[in-house]
């Protein structure tokens, strides 16, 4: 227990035993400058972890919010010096710590020495209520139009794929800081569908509008309604891949469709590769192979990502 006093000493100068057992401590603990009155209240077996702490207005106004984690380094210090070090560095931290956030934007923290927990929250804090109208307009998508991916949507994803009817979909990417300007935007689906979109969207799109709903002013230009959730279920719109007969494979869903109008049959762009690749009639020059189409046996060609080539 001495060699326990002399460490605290050496280490808390302003905080010293009240009796004869040692198991009263009351003092100052200082952190980057400041002296904060304490007092620490042992039980007679002298356990840590049944400790009592009292403090000055100001200390216990920083602690507020942190009793948890004072209560947990209590319970697993394994003496009162340690307990005092991590008291400072919940007071005021020697280094910032890592913050892991599912942000759609990098979270950089502001930090000077004197910064302290509380300040890092407040700048969370902060960076989520710069996103929340970026956040009202993908929840709004979410739940008025059938998105086909990603299935599970976390905070940080900025894709949405929107189902638009069937075997046809619209890939957006929003910019989480300019929430409500043009997305980038790609049509998946065949050609015959996909083309009359894409004369729509070029047609009308001096009508987006910054203070409607992103939503609301993608319907307007390519003057669509979407699939509603409560009028529709996701297979009356989607359908397997005409190969494996799955809907979803590897988290992929069918995403290349054959062009010929009276067939429109949809498949992974995986499956649809192997199968072109094992047909001897197919050629491929670089990443784009030409085939026929596995139902129909009309002309199909794919465009393989260099990754899945």
């Amino acid at each position: 227990m001495a060699a326990g006093v002399g460490s605290l000493l050496r280490e808390f100068p302003l905080l010293l035993p009240q009796n004869r057992e040692k198991s009263v401590y009351e003092g100052f603990v200082t952190a980057q400058g400041r002296d904060f009155h304490i007092r620490i209240l042992l039980p007679s077996d002298l356990q840590l972890k049944n400790a009592r702490i009292q403090c000055s207005w100001y200390l216990k106004k920083l602690l507020d919010g942190y009793q948890q984690i004072l209560k947990q380094r209590l319970q697993h210090s394994s003496d009162l010096v340690s307990f005092m070090v991590e008291l400072k560095t919940v007071l005021y931290p020697t280094e910032p710590p890592d913050c892991l956030v599912d942000l759609p934007v990098q979270f950089s923290v502001s930090w000077i020495p004197e910064s302290s927990l509380l300040s890092i929250h407040s700048q969370f804090l902060a960076a989520l209520e710069s996103l929340k109208e970026f956040w009202n307009a993908l929840d709004e998508i979410d739940e008025k139009t059938w998105v086909l991916e990603p299935e599970k949507p976390t905070r940080s994803a900025t894709m949405r794929r929107i189902a638009v009817g069937n075997n046809i979909s619209i890939n957006i990417e929003v910019d989480p800081r300019h929430p409500t300007m043009f997305p980038e935007c790609y049509f998946l689906g065949a050609d015959h569908v996909v083309n009359p979109l894409k004369v729509k969207l070029n047609s009308n799109i001096h009508l987006w509008d910054p203070e409607l709903s992103l939503l609301q002013n993608l319907k307007e230009v390519l003057e669509i309604d979407f699939p509603s959730r409560e009028a529709l279920e996701k297979s009356d719109f989607s359908m397997d891949c005409g190969i494996c007969y799955a809907y979803r494979l590897d988290g992929t869903i069918p995403d290349q469709v054959c062009d010929d109008p009276r067939c429109g049959q949809p498949f992974h762009q995986v499956c649809l590769y192997e199968w072109l690749r094992g047909l001897p009639s197919s050629r491929q020059s670089f990443n784009v192979i030409f085939g026929e189409c596995p139902y129909c046996n009309k002309p199909i060609t794919l465009k393989m990502s260099m990754k899945k080539v």
